[in-house]
């Protein structure tokens, strides 16, 4: 009889210590998804800005969201984003680039970074740049990033803007968001 009592509490120990380390294992794979959107790390990304926009962008003449409306946000750059109401701060026409760079304080590249306006990138003119240009940029929406030299993903002539919202994750309140392009919005319905 004893013996079968230490065989149960035997597998009771195992059956715990197994839910132990599958609990770990899965909260690892939540930060890492939290981290970790459309295979972009946004550990560093700082989500609020003061408002400030780049010297030339200029303001977009008839955007489908005018300064001071709301638009439900569509695509999630970062764990919080997706499905939460913004209201619009500011509207440009403008080239919003995916861009991939390694931080100028080290660690890993960051691969197509959504979003980095032409405004953004120094000494590039005017025109367009193309997916494979090289150059520099002193936007900072992540630790790392100002003074980068980037790659070109894509390029695309649009509408950006510049929104707050509330995280839906933790009802964090983000302020003067860069940047959100025009085909990730929708009406608030």
């Amino acid at each position: 009889m004893l013996i079968e009592k230490l065989k149960r509490s035997a597998w009771v120990y195992l059956f715990v210590a197994l839910f132990l380390v599958l609990g770990a294992c899965s909260n690892t794979e939540d930060v890492e998804r939290t981290e970790k959107m459309e295979g972009m790390d946004h550990s560093n990304m700082d989500m609020s800005s003061s408002g400030e926009v780049p010297e030339g962008l200029k303001a977009a003449k008839n955007p489908t969201y005018p300064v001071g409306s709301k638009a439900i946000i569509q695509e999630a750059h970062m764990e919080g984003m997706k499905d939460a109401e913004a209201t619009i701060v500011g509207a440009y026409d403008t080239t919003v680039y995916t861009i991939t760079y390694t931080p100028t304080m080290g660690g890993e590249k960051v691969e197509n970074h959504k979003w980095v306006v032409h405004e953004e990138l120094i000494d590039v003119g005017d025109a367009p740049l193309e997916p494979g240009a090289e150059v520099k940029t002193d936007a900072s929406h992540m630790k790392g990033m100002e003074g980068a030299t980037v790659e070109i993903n894509s390029a695309e002539q649009t509408i950006v803007y510049m929104v707050d919202f509330t995280m839906t994750t933790n009802g964090e309140e983000v302020k003067n968001h860069k940047w959100v392009t025009e085909r990730e919005l929708s009406p608030v319905k």
